[in-house]
């Protein structure tokens, strides 16, 4: 495990057993989040009342990288939190889907958007029924006007701003797709 990992008991007994249930459910967290700073768990027995069984809380502490997790199990009413393992398997199932968020949060954020590529018409031969995009990196596309989308290819003007998808044809670049883009569009 990589994982800086503190474990803690409150009003209750260490045990090498729990301890280690405590340290594998905290290493699988690892599948769900590769870069978890700290995990502090603290396993207490709050009651010391005469009734039967005592009913277990756990907390678990998690740094990740942005952001810090806390989950807490005091299920005072819950008679299966009368057994320390249920009591683990929930707190560090909760831990899990948290974590699973957390991860998803920060991919979205850091995943790269691709701008879609975009250009100018820079000719258009009606006679032969294409046109040629040049693009702001200064690439030549050819279209055909089955290409062009909505049927627009006799309102494309030359240097009117145009998305397209591009592939390789038999000759270079061309672009399968092409749409108009609006007149307020600005391209860069």
């Amino acid at each position: 495990m990589m994982i800086p990992l503190q474990i803690s008991f409150r009003h209750i007994d260490p045990s090498p057993a729990l301890e280690s249930r405590i340290r594998a459910e905290a290493t699988k967290l690892e599948q769900f989040h590769e870069n978890i700073i700290s995990c502090r768990v603290v396993v207490e027995a709050p009651h010391r009342h005469q009734h039967k069984g005592k009913l277990y809380n756990l907390r678990i502490d998690l740094k990740a990288p942005g952001k810090e997790l806390v989950v807490t199990k005091q299920q005072h009413d819950k008679h299966a939190h009368e057994d320390l393992y249920v009591v683990i398997r929930d707190a560090f199932n909760a831990m899990r889907r948290q974590l699973e968020d957390h991860a998803k949060i920060q991919h979205r954020r850091i995943k790269a958007h691709e701008i879609p590529a975009h250009g100018r018409v820079l000719q258009l031969i009606p006679i032969q029924d294409y046109g040629m995009i040049k693009t702001p990196d200064g690439r030549e596309i050819y279209f055909h006007r089955n290409s062009v989308l909505n049927d627009e290819y006799d309102n494309l003007s030359e240097g009117d701003e145009v998305r397209f998808v591009e592939e390789a044809g038999d000759e270079g670049p061309q672009a399968s797709t092409v749409t108009q883009l609006g007149k307020h569009h600005i391209v860069g």
